[in-house]
């Protein structure tokens, strides 16, 4: 699957990151995990090797350290992890990687981030929405980059590894990257995780450039005005135009009573502002700045 098919439960899931962590909360994860860290060559030593990664995204991810136990057997998941109350975490992965040991580290974020969301009480209801919110946290918190790395395509075989399709890995890879100031492309050794992230910074510079925000297109500027207008005429069908993202509420624009309300590019809580031409807002969750053209 491509694409981005779950492109709403990982939006929700960034706005749920930013309300249980906050967003001093999410600086703590402003650096990636290493590549150097979860490195594992042919020739290390299977447990040692997956020791040493495990220990390495346990820190990535703010976790208390403690004694790992990592094993290995044959199973229909890639991994799977036990959440217990102790200090201890007991991760099992699939015997296939024993021979495949590059992406041992992924599979460990995704387990490992299991944690630490059981431990913060984040979870969403349904197995499905809840395994996308964990991919998506483990992407925004630093760790997600071995997920994508994964992915891998050849005339003969692929493979992928979690829940989101890797354009949505690169979309939520992208969202980090424009509030950390961090770029993951040298640290991908797949070509198509590379692509991948390409078509997820598309669409995540997209959200940045949407009406009623000033660095909207000319196109999309000329449709928030038209149905602006209706609105303001009367159109009930005007105040929450079909994709658009944006919706308005209030009285007329004479009245000064209008108000138009769209997701913040950041964190994706809906920010309400008054239709009045050129305003500055501040989101009330993510706290970014963002200059509007209402």
């Amino acid at each position: 699957m491509h694409g981005f098919p779950h492109l709403g439960t990982v939006r929700a899931a960034i706005t749920a990151l930013y309300r249980r962590i906050s967003p001093d909360g999410l600086y703590a994860y402003a650096g990636s995990v290493a590549p150097g860290d979860v490195a594992f060559a042919d020739l290390d030593d299977l447990h040692l090797g997956a020791h040493r990664a495990a220990t390495a995204l346990v820190r990535q991810l703010r976790l208390p350290e403690a004694r790992m136990i990592v094993g290995f057997r044959a199973m229909e998941h890639a991994a799977s992890v036990e959440l217990v109350a102790g200090p201890e975490y007991f991760i099992e992965l699939n015997d296939r990687f024993r021979t495949h040991r590059r992406d041992i580290g992924a599979a460990l974020a995704h387990e490992i981030t299991h944690v630490l969301l059981h431990r913060l009480g984040l979870a969403f209801p349904g197995t499905r929405d809840n395994e996308i919110l964990t991919d998506t946290a483990t992407t925004y918190l630093g760790a997600g980059w071995l997920l994508l790395d994964a992915y891998r395509e050849d005339a003969l075989t692929s493979q992928k590894l979690g829940y989101l399709t890797p354009e949505e890995f690169g979309y939520v890879l992208a969202k980090r990257a424009r509030v950390f100031g961090e770029d993951p492309s040298p640290w991908f050794t797949s070509p198509q995780a590379y692509t991948a992230y390409q078509r997820g910074l598309e669409e995540a510079l997209r959200d940045e450039r949407r009406p009623p925000l000033v660095a909207a297109g000319w196109a999309g500027r000329r449709r928030y005005a038209h149905e602006r207008r209706r609105y303001a005429e009367g159109d009930p069908s005007a105040a929450a135009p079909a994709g658009a993202g944006y919706a308005f509420e209030g009285g007329s624009a004479g009245g000064g009573g209008l108000r138009v309300s769209f997701p913040c590019p950041t964190c994706r809580q809906r920010v309400r502002v008054p239709v009045r031409g050129r305003v500055r807002a501040r989101c009330g969750l993510c706290r970014t700045v963002l200059e509007c053209d209402t």
